[in-house]
This record gives C-alpha cells, structure tokens and sequence, in this order.
C-alpha cells in the first residue's frame, strides 16, 4: 500500500525548502535571573505561532513538520534522535545528529549485544523502568503500548501516513491490514471507536510479539539495515489503551491526549491555540534526549503572513512570538538577514531535492515524446538550475544538485551524467539532443506545477531556459491540493495526458542511510494511484538494484544505493535540481547550548522545543 507522503505535500505547497522552519519573536515572560546562554535557565513560556498549525495530533496519521515539532514534546518512540547545538555536514557532532539513541528502550539493538538475531530478521528492546504516561495514578508505558499503535496503522478512519516501510518489514503486517480493510468493507461493521478497537483487540501482527510486559520482539520478513532507523519516526510512539476509546485523531482523541514525554498538552482549541505544560509524570532520569526547561508551551494559530510573524520576532521585548510553527522565512528577506550577520538566523542543511522535474511516462502527448529517453536527456541538457536556484532564494539557500539523492546522504556521489554549463544549462546540446530524438523542430508539453508564489517562479525559469532549444512548455497551474491529486496519477482528475513533466519535491523520512526513503518511493516499479513513482517509472534493473540495496547491512547499502542513483539518472526519469537546506530564525530570547540561534532537530525537519530555554535579560 503507497501513501503520498503528507509530510512532503505540505512542505513543498507551502513554500519548497523554506516552510516549516521559521521562527519569530516573543515578548520576556519569566524565568530564572541568569543569562549565560551556556547553561540551561528554567522558566517562562515559549510561544510559537502558526498559520495553520498541525494537521492531525494522533502520532499515527501524523506526517508533517508541524506535527513532528509538537509530538517531540508529548510523545515517545523505542529510539530517537539527540539534538547537537549546531548540525552541519561538516561538524562532528552531525553523525551523532542524524543517529538513532535509545528512548523508551534501554539499547538500540545490535548482533553483538544481542538485541539482533535470526540472521538480522529479529530485533528484541527492553523497556526502560519509570517511563509513565500521565495517568492518574501514572502508569509505566508497556510493550503492548506499542503494539498497539502498529495495529492502529491500518484503521479505516485516520491511517498511518507511510504504511510502505513498516509493511515491507515486519512480517505480518500487510496480511493485518488485508484483514482489518476487509473487516471494514461490510456495511454492518461502520467505523466507529468500538468497532475500531475490537478489531484491533482481536486480532493479532505475527510479526510483533510483547514478551513481557517491558520486552517486545519484532520478527522481519528479511533482514532490514536501516530498521532502527524506521523505529524512530513518531509513526512508532507507544499508545495508551486510553485511545481505543475514541476514533483515531477525532477531536475528542486531541481533545484527551496522553503523553509520555515532557509535555502535555493542557488545551487545545482548533484552528486557534494549543498549550502545553509540564508532565508531572516525565523523569529526566528516562530520557536522555529531551528537556523540561520552560514551564510552558503555547502555540497560536491564523497568523498568515511571514513577513508580519518576521516582524514581530524583530521587535525585541515588544513582539509576541518565540518560534514558527508551518511557515517559513520569506526568500525576499534572506538577502538582509545574511548581510546583517544576524546571530539569530541560520540556515540549517536538510535531507531534501526541493524541487524537481518529474517525466510522464504514461503520456501520448507530441508522439509520446516523454518515452523517447533522448527527449527526457535533451531537457537534463537545457534547464539552468542557476535560475531555478536564484528563484528560491539563491545560494545560501539552495544548492545545484544532479542526482537523486542529494548531499550528506548514503549513496550519494557527486556526479553529473549530462553536463550543463556549471548547472546554467546548454541549449545547443539540447537541441542536439531533442533532434536526434526525432524533434528537430522542437516540442510541445504540458508542465504541471502548484501555483503558489515560489513554483511559479521556479515554472518560469525552467521554461525561459528551454525555450532556446525548441522546448515550449504549456505551464498547468493548480492549487496544491489538486496538484497532488493530477500528479498522482488520479483516474477521476487525471487522464494520461493531463500532464507531461511536473515539480513536485520530497523530502528524506531520515537523514543517512535512507535510500529507502527516497529511492524505492519515487522510482521502484508503482504505476497506481496515489503513487509517488508519479512518472510511472518501470525498469526491473533499477527494481533489483533497490531490493539489493535495502536487504544489505548499512556497511554495504552505500555502494548500492549509489548504484541505483546512477540507473535513475540514466533514466533520465527525473532532473533534480536544487538540494534544499531550511533558514530558520528565532525570537532573541531563545538560547541552546553553544549558540543563541534555535536548535535543529534534522530528522524532524524543525526546531526542538524540548531543547531550548529563555534568556530573560533580552535587550
């Protein structure tokens, strides 16, 4: 089963690499007296603010940044991610970034500690003592606790935003799923919350298993290198029996939430606010990863505009805001805020290819012309990445990349199988190309893109820098909602020809090994619908290169995944063009270890707020 990946759709209509990390200023709300922003100050209240907000706060639907930065601080999974003062892909600290440490478990599972067995096939995790959810009286969190978010992953309501991964590894799980969709498809079993959990109350994963009730056991259909590394999306937090009372993410689930982290929420009104407090339950003695250090979070909703949110965070001890929430810092001021040096602005490297052009395969359109490998080559040759580049903000902000999968990623070589002027683009060599494909007066095609500010800029780039070699592109603007919806592939919207190339983007589920996350989704052999192999991309090498890649052990996927790269580009399937890293700014107030810029949590994609403290004594 194949999701759209509701993480990337957001990110990418909200504003391609900028959105989802922008931060703005707050007004000094308490604390303690010290202002070394070495050393942690307890106290105050950290305000975020939102255009929208999260889009679900029941972990298993949830897949979008501004979700994840909420669920870091009321939700717990077996392993995660520390968060370093200042990830670069050049610092030391990167590797233990981008990393899985245990979390509700006691180790991350190795051969040699025993916790992997079965020939890579079964991974064992002890629970830590004292880990409680916020119950009264507190109650330790369980292995069935997590069992039982996996047996919510298929729920007919509100299901897991990636099923893929977990499907294509725990042993059992798509035959749950089979059974819990036919269950379902009756008319006398309608999904209510009790219908919901006495399905998944009477019904069994083979492949998981709680051995006590502070051991659980993950039995895999073949051995996974990068499994610890699915382990550590918020997919997999443990979930109270509590939730078998509601309807998955209904309002009366966010309205009741129970956490196990830092945090809990204490109100939450849609569309307009949500607080969150201290967890009386929380010990620091369990957690390694995340922090108590302000007294309270609150979020604020319907604040559109990024130029107002960057205002505000620039009037000091008169602004409002601390952090942002879903949107991002506008590309108009990035030039300013670079040639001020501001200390509290800084670009983060991310694991994305925000955005690129993909080819419809299954198109008719100007005799099929996007089959003819030679066209796709002859558009490689053409497009001036440069522009596209200058048009999301330049440089700082955006790099030139050539292939699939982008920097500071294994599998990733640097590589350029169609040369192009230093990413300026080389018309005479595409219009070379585009002849000898059987085009020697040039084609016609139809470019589908969302119509927001930043892809109509980036359309208008690519389109400018193919002109000169005889490609004319037909611009296809839709709102991001059905823009997602054509690019899919939907029968209903979309016909063959609706489209020929289109400019999506996709950001990596984790840094690292993570080929599977990028790879298998975009370019294994997936024509249906609600696919992101959105070109219909079948070739059975590139099939048998990727299954290669992901049954290996992590010490050798790199030389595999780089393998299944090269097939990709000498596909020609996509034209990658700019590998995103995320601007992001703070309120003044805001500190961390070693910097007084916000930290970045990379796998999340966002700031963590359970690693940041107030400086009272901001000017």
């Amino acid at each position: 089963m194949t999701r759209n990946i509701h993480r990337i759709a957001a990110l990418a209509t909200a504003g391609l690499a900028v959105a989802g990390l922008a931060a703005c200023s707050s007004s000094n709300s308490g604390g303690s007296t010290s202002s070394n922003s070495s050393k942690p100050v307890t106290g105050g209240t950290l305000r975020i603010v939102a255009a929208s907000g999260p889009d679900h706060l029941d972990t298993v639907p949830a897949y979008y940044t501004a979700d994840y930065m909420l669920e870091r601080a009321y939700a717990r999974q077996l392993l995660t991610y520390p968060t370093v003062p200042d990830p670069t892909l050049s610092s030391p600290g990167w590797t233990k970034d981008i990393t899985p440490v245990p979390d509700v478990a006691t180790a991350v599972p190795t051969t040699a500690n025993g916790g992997i067995t079965n020939g890579g096939k079964t991974y064992t995790f002890h629970l830590k003592s004292g880990v409680d959810w916020n119950t009264s009286p507190p109650r330790q969190v369980t292995a069935d606790d997590f069992i039982r978010e996996y047996k919510a992953f298929c729920n007919p309501v509100s299901p897991v935003g990636n099923l893929g991964y977990y499907s294509a590894t725990i042993a059992g799980l798509t035959q749950y799923c089979d059974a819990e969709t036919a269950f379902f498809a009756k008319k006398s079993n309608t999904p209510t919350a009790a219908n919901i959990a006495k399905f998944q109350n009477t019904h069994q994963i083979s492949g998981l298993k709680a051995v006590s009730s502070s051991e659980i056991q993950f039995n895999l259909i073949q051995p996974a290198g990068d499994f610890i590394y699915m382990l550590s999306m918020p997919f997999t937090s443990a979930r109270p029996v509590e939730y078998d009372k509601y309807v998955p993410d209904s309002l009366p689930l966010r309205q009741h939430t129970i956490s196990d982290g830092p945090y809990q929420i204490t109100s939450y009104v849609p569309n307009k606010s949500l607080v969150m407090q201290k967890n009386p339950a929380w010990k620091q003695s369990t957690d390694t990863a995340r922090h108590q250090y302000v007294n309270e979070i609150t979020l604020t909703m319907g604040v559109t505009s990024a130029t107002t949110q960057l205002a505000d965070m620039q009037a000091g001890k008169t602004g409002t805001y601390d952090l942002v929430n879903d949107t991002g810092v506008e590309p108009t001021a990035i030039p300013t805020l670079l040639a001020k040096h501001d200390p509290k602005f800084k670009i983060w490297p991310y694991a994305a290819t925000l955005p690129y052009v993909v080819f419809n395969l299954r198109s008719p359109n100007s005799g099929g012309a996007m089959k003819n490998l030679k066209v796709r080559q002859a558009i490689e040759y053409g497009i001036n990445k440069v522009a596209v580049q200058k048009a999301l903000g330049g440089p700082a902000v955006q790099k030139v990349i050539n292939t699939a999968i982008p920097p500071g990623n294994v599998g990733y070589q640097p590589r350029n199988l169609y040369p192009n002027n230093n990413g300026q683009g080389d018309p005479a060599k595409c219009k070379s190309t585009l002849a000898a494909a059987g085009y020697p007066k040039g084609v016609s095609l139809t470019y589908l893109y969302a119509n927001d500010s930043i892809n109509s800029r980036v359309f208008a780039a690519i389109q400018a820098s193919l002109k000169p070699c005889g490609v004319n592109l037909v611009g296809k603007p839709e709102p991001g909602s059905s823009f997602f919806v054509d690019l899919g592939n939907s029968p209903v919207n979309n016909k063959a020809g609706t489209w020929d190339m289109g400019q999506p983007g996709w950001i990596a589920d984790w840094w690292g090994p993570n080929g599977r996350t990028i790879m298998d989704p975009l370019f294994k052999t997936r024509c249906v619908v609600n696919t992101n192999n959105y070109g219909c991309l079948s070739d059975p090498a590139l099939d048998k290169a990727i299954e290669a890649a992901e049954a290996a052990p992590l010490s050798q996927s790199a030389a595999l995944w780089a393998k299944a790269d090269n097939i990709v580009m000498q596909d020609a399937a996509i034209v990658p063009l700019a590998g995103a890293q995320l601007p992001g700014y703070s309120s003044a107030r805001v500190q961390n270890a070693g910097s007084t810029a916000i930290v970045f949590a990379p796998n999340l994609g966002t700031p963590d707020i359970t690693n940041v403290w107030l400086n009272p004594n901001t000017p």
